[in-house]
């Protein structure tokens, strides 16, 4: 391949995530719902059925050969798990990827719950129960910030002959953070909380 052929393919590439074809693509929605006059998150607490029970999350899940596009995972599974109509979730905008654990691929999206909480009967299959808070308790209250340490342990496999220094090579532990909202007697914590925390910094940026 000459270099014009190159150029040619690195101009009509649009960049993105490396190695994104690998990873599991999930989506999630940020729900905002009016109650009692004033905008608020809604927030799921995972049924005892499923995977992690007992923990606090958005809807959203893995995407289907159904979804055309990533927001539709967004919305399907909001549905799905909301107990809501289509017609019922609007103004849905992106908010960003995270690239999480497990080679997932997490697209996050905000939008708009246009039926009043009570009337919102979620699937006990998926949802224990939910829940809301205020959108401006985020914007007042910073989270407690945690910190994990993970660390490199190679496989007994591992081709140490292969890399400078080998079983003497300096792996690099990584400390991650950890973000806690603590609303009563609710916690919400991990990717919810990452997800979260990067929502309210955009609503704290001023316009230019």
């Amino acid at each position: 391949m000459n270099l014009d052929a190159i150029m040619t393919k690195m101009k009509n590439h649009t960049p993105s995530i490396l190695g994104k074809q690998r990873l599991k693509p999930f989506s999630i929605l940020l729900p905002l719902i009016e109650k009692d006059g004033e905008l608020h998150l809604l927030f799921e607490v995972r049924s005892h059925n499923i995977r992690q029970p007992g923990e606090v999350c958005f809807p959203g899940g893995k995407k289907d050969a159904e979804d055309k596009h990533d927001k539709d995972t967004a919305v399907r599974e909001s549905m799905e798990e909301l107990g809501v109509d289509d017609q019922d979730i609007e103004q849905v905008f992106p908010l960003g990827q995270l690239v999480g654990s497990m080679d997932m691929r997490v697209n996050t999206y905000v939008g708009f719950i246009n039926r009043p909480l009570d009337a919102i009967v979620p699937n006990p299959d998926e949802v224990g129960e939910v829940f809301t808070v205020p959108l401006s308790f985020f914007l007042n209250h910073e989270p407690e910030v945690h910190y994990v340490t993970l660390e490199v342990k190679p496989a007994d496999d591992f081709p140490y002959e292969l890399i400078p220094n080998g079983k003497d090579y300096n792996w690099r532990p990584r400390q991650m953070e950890e973000y806690f909202y603590i609303y009563g007697e609710k916690v919400i914590w991990g990717l919810t909380a990452r997800v979260l925390y990067h929502f309210i910094e955009i609503l704290r940026e001023k316009e230019l």
